[in-house]
């Protein structure tokens, strides 16, 4: 355990320096820090207890330095007083000393970052000189301002995790280096942003940057993303409805091979199922289904071949089932239906509307007219058990009503557009706007809109 503390007679605002020296000097001596957090100083003894520390009569802190470890012994009094707290490769920082420590982090930057421009400025119109020996030194002189842009800009975007400009010149000294081990550094720095702003956009847009500068020249890419997916699917269990870790894990799929798309489709399913509610999830599987389809036309066009490939349709088979269970089982989710929707969509788009090409074999196109009738049947099937309302003071039960009778109207304009098949013959539309009125009275206008639209009427 690493523990840093003030004495009583000094206050915290007294030597901001001196407690970013102390935070820089910790982050340097563990460079594998992976989680950070903001802490009350009263939680400083509940937090060493659970970490296994030693008693508070006896509290024990390993001062560590490059030579040697050091042991003291530190009373429950001087354990309030304690600014930084380090073990196990997590770091957490005394709240009180937020405000001081990030205007010292700022000062520093800012201060480091101007003489690095000054510095750069000189060294270009020394380069037009063509004075070597001057140059050199400048060289180096900008080197060591480099060094300190890097070193207070990491310990300022811990304590202010949307800093544009630290981000923004971080990136400019490393594309300036294109050194492999200082980008997989970054790659922890943002890790360790994200450890307490796991919704921070530039955290996320820094990672996306440094993949796109090491994806020609790395040779191990595939294994750096399925560590991005782990990383995304640890940060969507702590912190719920994370739009942005979504993102960046849809954005990975460009960067996947075969294998690991149909990999993530099956590792994901299992969180899928036990976060109905999270529409993220669903829309990440969507992107590595189109990312299926995408890589299946590309060997069409190889093979001269415009016939669907089988494994991808057995694959969208296989989620519309899967879909449909979720759907019986968790009543009143609309990111189900909505997912549904793609399904559905891609399905009559893309291995449906086969029966139209002439270079496939008549049994094939015997096989896909016979799957159209199953699929617009099930639909139908599911519509009906899905709306009835088995209690009134329920509202799941009425929005699961409303959500399929909306996906009905709107799958029966698709197939009608797509492949001509008159679904609405098969529906009973005074009982559908019965459904939809008695469940929504105050969108009847509505209601009557949509079924109007869809050709129903």
């Amino acid at each position: 355990i690493e523990l840093r503390t003030m004495s009583e007679e000094s206050n915290c605002e007294e030597q901001p320096l001196d407690l970013l020296n102390q935070l820089e000097h910790i982050l340097e001596s563990d460079p594998l820090i992976d989680e950070v957090g903001f802490i009350h100083p009263s939680q400083f003894v509940a937090l060493n207890e659970e970490a296994g520390g030693p008693l508070l009569s006896s509290i024990g802190t390993v001062l560590q330095s490059a030579d040697e470890i050091v042991k003291s012994k530190i009373s429950e009094a001087n354990l309030s007083n304690t600014v930084f707290w380090n073990r196990d490769h997590k770091l957490g920082i005394s709240t009180e000393v937020l405000l001081p420590l990030y205007n010292e982090a700022k000062h520093a930057f800012m201060a480091a970052l101007e003489q690095y421009k000054m510095r750069s400025n000189l060294l270009v119109e020394r380069d037009e000189s063509r004075a070597e020996s001057v140059s050199r030194c400048f060289s180096t002189s900008l080197n060591i301002l480099e060094s300190q842009v890097m070193r207070h800009s990491r310990a300022l975007l811990l304590l202010s995790c949307d800093f544009g400009t630290a981000w923004n010149y971080r990136k400019l000294v490393l594309s300036k280096k294109q050194h492999f081990p200082i980008f997989m550094d970054e790659l922890l720095l943002s890790a360790l942003v994200l450890s307490y702003s796991p919704k921070s956009e530039s955290a996320w847009s820094h990672r996306r940057w440094v993949i796109k500068m090491i994806a020609g020249t790395c040779s191990n890419l595939q294994e750096i993303v399925e560590k991005e997916s782990e990383l995304v699917k640890k940060i969507a269990e702590k912190s719920k409805m994370n739009y942005r870790a979504w993102n960046h894990r849809c954005w990975l799929v460009s960067y996947m091979s075969q294998g690991q798309v149909l990999h993530e489709l099956n590792k994901s399913r299992d969180w899928a199922g036990l976060h109905v509610a999270d529409n993220s999830c669903f829309h990440y599987r969507t992107r590595l289904m189109l990312r299926m389809l995408e890589n299946s036309w590309h060997k069409q066009d190889a093979n001269a071949c415009s016939c669907c490939n089988a494994e991808i349709h057995q694959v969208w088979k296989e989620e519309l089932d899967w879909n449909e269970m979720l759907i019986k089982r968790y009543i009143g989710r609309e990111a189900l239906w909505l997912h549904r929707r793609f399904l559905s969509l891609c399905w009559i788009k893309h291995f449906a509307t086969d029966i139209h090409d002439f270079n496939c074999h008549s049994d094939h196109k015997t096989s896909i007219n016979h799957d159209i009738g199953i699929f617009v049947d099930n639909e139908l099937r599911l519509f009906g058990s899905c709306s009835t309302i088995l209690d009134n003071d329920f509202e799941d039960f009425q929005a699961h009503a409303v959500f399929s009778a909306t996906y009905i109207l709107w799958l029966s304009k698709q197939i009608s557009e797509s492949l001509g098949i008159e679904l609405q013959q098969k529906l009973s539309v005074r009982e559908l706007k019965t459904l939809l009125n008695k469940v929504c009275p105050e969108k009847t206008f509505l209601w009557d809109s949509l079924v109007g639209l869809c050709g129903c009427i």
